[in-house]
């Protein structure tokens, strides 16, 4: 009988939260519903007649591709004007989708399409028509886009000062001597310099409420995740032998990255244990790309193991940081191993979570519980992270490696405007002859002169003051918190010069994006504070009706981003 009591309790308590919540929801007219319905119905007719126009000429264009070329090419061919209508027409959903392929393009280029050029760019086929898109709703709906102005002057010196290398350097290299096609490896060197520089504004409208901050957070959490799992996969199917690697190779071939060892995900690996020489693609292209997936991932696991509001992807994010750690570990790339903790410890200090004990002591011996177990089971493997780490650094310090390409790079480099955009750029090398310079200032200078870098250099000293002054006037304890994260983040790639991190996915990418983020978090506060205040007012009412003494509560001010 008390059971029945208990059950019948539970039920009429489960009812009663339903219809207060079916009470507090705003009750539609007759003539809202049907407003909604036809909006409903207009959608779905837009959305037929976009799939109509687009799909006929991407299938008459991958039938052609197909009989010309291959199957595989026309699949390709056929794709890509429905990717650029659609992505035209809903950009924000295609800038989501843009952010949700990036993790995953090196698996498809290499492991379902054989590693063709054209793939490379698959990714900017969403990004750009959905930045083109999104700049037109906000022109039609009279809203600014390019948010915060502020920014602008700097953006726009940059910008003039590219272009004139691209049109005076690469544009005048087009009479000379020069082998290849020095205009259209400017034009992509722009892109790879400032293409991305843009989701600096898009971010701002694509994060309008703390339900898409909070949607962001959890897909990059949920993509670091997925992208680990994968990535111990591929470890194990080598170490186990399911995956050849390069260890059965001899000579020069035992310590270079191969595309025929691919395994699993990815593209080109280096698996030779023998001469304990490992460097593993992860689900990018390269072992490059994956180390500095990795090392993006320190920061964004981070800010939702200590920021967000829900205790399941707090939970999520301490198991984040776990396989990222790992994952650094076990990839080979050395800067990833450094960094990862690095950046960890950077962002305990700075984001003042150790000072939160109330989160900082459950999830600190949680990650280091696993991290101890990850040890204790693979001694072995940390040592030798550890000794090729120590040798590297010892046979070629850092700080003298940076002094070399600077000097290099200013020794080399012709006239103010440098020597032409892309003429550094790994990613150009298919238009023409490419200098290696794997340091990113010194590159900079190499390709664009000395100006034009210190104008760069200016516009990330402008970002990065800009977006310290956003998160540092938001109120919200959780947003604010994000925001730390995130520039940090921010802060450690605009001045990090070792390597190019800029010039590759996804620093390129989540670097402006999550610039983006923070300048978005002052709007998102300031409606969260509107939320507070209209609940306060309506608490107040039944206060006065139990009898109570009304209690004047402090106004709160609304921060002002400049």
């Amino acid at each position: 009988m008390v059971k029945s009591k208990s059950k019948s309790k539970s039920k009429t308590s489960k009812k009663g939260k339903k219809q207060s919540k079916q009470s507090k929801a705003p009750l539609l007219s007759l003539k809202e519903q049907l407003a909604q319905k036809r909006q409903a119905q207009r959608q779905r007719q837009e959305l037929i007649q976009w799939l109509f126009m687009t799909l006929l000429p991407g299938i008459f264009l991958g039938a052609i591709a197909s009989v010309v070329a291959e199957p595989k090419m026309g699949v390709i061919a056929g794709a890509i004007i429905p990717c650029f209508g659609l992505s035209y027409k809903y950009p924000r959903k295609a800038l989501w989708l843009f952010l949700i392929y990036m993790p995953f393009s090196g698996t498809v280029i290499y492991q379902f399409f054989g590693g063709n050029n054209l793939l490379q760019l698959a990714k900017d086929g969403f990004y750009f028509p959905a930045l083109i898109g999104l700049y037109q709703q906000c022109r039609r709906e009279k809203k600014p886009f390019f948010v915060p102005k502020s920014l602008m002057p700097t953006l726009s010196i940059c910008l003039v000062l590219s272009l004139l290398t691209l049109f005076f350097v690469n544009g005048l290299q087009l009479t000379g001597k020069e082998s290849g096609q020095p205009f259209i490896q400017g034009i992509f060197g722009l892109k790879i310099l400032l293409g991305y520089a843009p989701l600096v504004f898009c971010a701002q409208h694509l994060l309008k409420s703390k339900k898409d901050l909070l949607f962001c957070s959890r897909l990059h959490l949920g993509l670091a995740i997925t992208c680990c799992v994968l990535g111990l996969i591929q470890y194990s199917m080598l170490k186990s032998g399911r995956c050849a690697g390069t260890d059965h190779l001899s000579g020069v071939e035992l310590f270079k990255a191969s595309l025929d060892a691919k395994c699993f995900i990815g593209g080109a690996l280096l698996y030779s244990p023998s001469q304990n020489m490992i460097r593993l693609p992860g689900t990018f292209v390269s072992p490059w790309h994956w180390g500095w997936f990795l090392i993006a991932n320190s920061a964004l696991t981070f800010s939702a193991a200590f920021s967000d509001s829900s205790f399941f992807w707090r939970i999520g994010g301490l198991v984040g940081m776990a396989l990222v750690f790992i994952n650094a570990v076990i990839c080979g790339q050395r800067i990833a191993l450094a960094l990862v903790p690095a950046i960890t410890i950077l962002l305990l200090i700075l984001t003042g979570q150790i000072a939160n004990l109330k989160r900082f002591i459950p999830i600190g011996v949680g990650l280091a519980l696993v991290i101890a177990i990850g040890l204790a089971t693979n001694p072995e493997l940390v040592q030798e992270r550890i000794d090729s780490f120590q040798s590297r650094a010892e046979a070629s310090p850092p700080q003298a490696f940076i002094q070399h390409q600077f000097e290099w790079a200013m020794y080399n480099t012709k006239g103010l405007l440098g020597n032409g955009l892309g003429r550094a750029t790994n990613s150009t090398r298919t238009f023409g002859d490419v200098s290696l310079v794997e340091t990113y200032y010194p590159k900079l200078i190499f390709e664009i002169g000395m100006i034009g870098t210190l104008a760069f250099l200016a516009f990330v000293t402008h970002l990065t003051f800009v977006t310290f002054k956003a998160k540092q006037s938001v109120r919200d304890k959780n947003l604010r918190s994000f925001g730390s994260s995130y520039w940090v983040f921010v802060l450690i790639i605009s001045y990090n010069t070792y390597w190019y991190p800029l010039d590759t996915d996804p620093v390129a990418v989540y670097y402006w994006f999550f610039a983006g983020a923070i300048l978005a978090l002052p709007a998102i506060d300031r409606q969260e504070l509107r939320k507070l205040k209209l609940v306060q007012q309506q608490d107040e009412p039944d206060v006065q009706k139990n009898g109570k003494k009304k209690v004047s509560k402090p106004r709160i001010a609304t921060p002002v981003v400049s």
